[in-house]
């Protein structure tokens, strides 16, 4: 998956890239999950690969134009994380918990259960910046 956008911020550890309206999110199939496809303009934060890239002979500067590029089954490995599982394990544990309960505690009990599924989501959030590694490029 691939967006464009421009350098909004750059810190030492950080660049923060402004992404644009992506025509090509008409034919992604992940488009209804994805937010990168719903408004005028979303923020990422990458790391800074000006390290990188002075070693190059290149370095990134704000309000450069760049795409922001992040491989397809990547992408459709976050949509499972964010959106899938958690909707099969609140459908699961619905459905075993309407049992041995009643209709309103089973709907609590499975909502509940996605407290905790989120927590260790953001506590793994360094675990997930390592898996899912976004790149940008300049573009020419």
């Amino acid at each position: 998956m691939k967006h464009s956008g421009a350098i909004s911020k750059i810190t030492n550890s950080t660049i923060t890239v402004s992404l644009e309206p992506n025509i090509n999110c008409e034919g992604c199939k992940a488009k209804a999950a994805c937010g990168a496809s719903e408004s005028s303009s979303k923020e990422i934060e990458i790391d800074n690969p000006n390290l990188i890239q002075k070693q190059a002979g290149q370095n990134f500067v704000l309000n450069e134009e760049v795409a922001v590029v992040l491989q397809e089954e990547l992408g459709l490995k976050a949509v499972f994380w964010a959106y899938l599982f958690p909707f099969m394990l609140l459908v699961s544990v619905l459905v075993i918990a309407s049992s041995f309960f009643s209709e309103g505690l089973a709907g609590l009990i499975a909502l509940s259960v996605l407290i905790p599924y989120y927590i260790t989501l953001y506590l793994l959030n360094a675990f997930f910046k390592k898996k899912f590694k976004v790149s940008i490029l300049k573009m020419m």
